[in-house]
């Protein structure tokens, strides 16, 4: 059997080799390095490139199996690879620990004003009138209920905050006080202090939030995207985040671009 990585694994590739003689492995840096013998007999791929197109997998007869670098797949040619009966792994909350961590760096920064006490800082201004908010009895609205939000669910029960959750199923999961359907979204925007988006794109989550929904959110809330940014129109937050607006939005492309939208009412 012949498996194909899309990364280098360093000292891995040699332990992999030597713990498994009766499979062959190759290590390439892009899907474009594979040389077009190899694809005609790879059965199993593992990584993460963009060139693994409709194209791609077409030149792979004997692909059998897919174990992508990643949680989002939308990208992948995903009906030639349900025609092939390939199988397709991902990596599904393999980040939630690190982007939770994200989540309340950024609600902390906001209602503790860390921001603007660093500038001052630099600037040597001292201010006695600057102060921070207190966490505790906020309502937080997440919205999806994965790993991802669960791992945030577990940061931020210490605070003492009310955490609401909302899904597709609406099945209760542990941590929360409430979880509601996705029908039920629109009559808890307005009650809540802190939005956290944790979902993936899907038909039913792309542009799932409309400028409605922005104009529901209570004017002090802070919004905070750690899922796909698909969830909102871009010129939709972009209008949502200008000096107009009282929300704040913080926004995070994963694995590590951070993206912050500053917007202080």
């Amino acid at each position: 059997m012949k498996i194909v990585s899309l990364k280098r694994l360093g000292e891995i590739e040699a332990s992999l080799i030597n713990s498994y003689p009766d499979l062959e492995f190759y290590f390439f840096k892009k899907a474009v390095d594979i040389p077009t013998e190899l694809k005609n007999e790879l059965e199993i791929l593992i990584g993460y490139d963009s060139g693994v197109d409709k194209n791609f997998i077409n030149a792979c007869p004997n692909l059998k199996w897919i174990s992508w670098y990643a949680t989002g797949v939308n990208n992948l040619p995903l009906e030639v690879i349900k025609e092939r009966n390939i199988i397709l792994t991902n990596t599904r909350g393999i980040q939630a620990k690190q982007v939770s961590e994200f989540v309340l760096s950024f609600i902390l920064n906001d209602y503790k004003k860390m921001r603007t006490s660093y500038v001052n800082q630099v600037n040597k201004v001292y201010d006695s009138k600057l102060t921070g908010k207190r966490l505790s009895d906020e309502k937080v609205l997440i919205l999806g209920t994965g790993s991802l939000a669960q791992q945030t669910v577990k940061l931020l029960k210490p605070f003492e905050l009310e955490i609401i959750g909302i899904s597709k199923s609406g099945h209760h999961k542990d941590g929360f006080d409430n979880i509601y359907t996705i029908e039920d979204l629109e009559s808890h925007l307005n009650k809540a202090d802190i939005i956290i988006n944790t979902l993936p794109e899907t038909q039913e989550t792309y542009h799932l939030l409309s400028e409605r929904h922005f104009k529901i959110m209570n004017d002090k809330c802070l919004f905070i995207n750690v899922g796909r940014g698909t969830i909102v129109e871009e010129k939709i937050l972009i209008k949502e985040s200008s000096p107009d607006s009282c929300v704040k939005c913080y926004t995070m492309f994963l694995p590590f671009l951070l993206i912050k939208i500053d917007v202080f009412s």
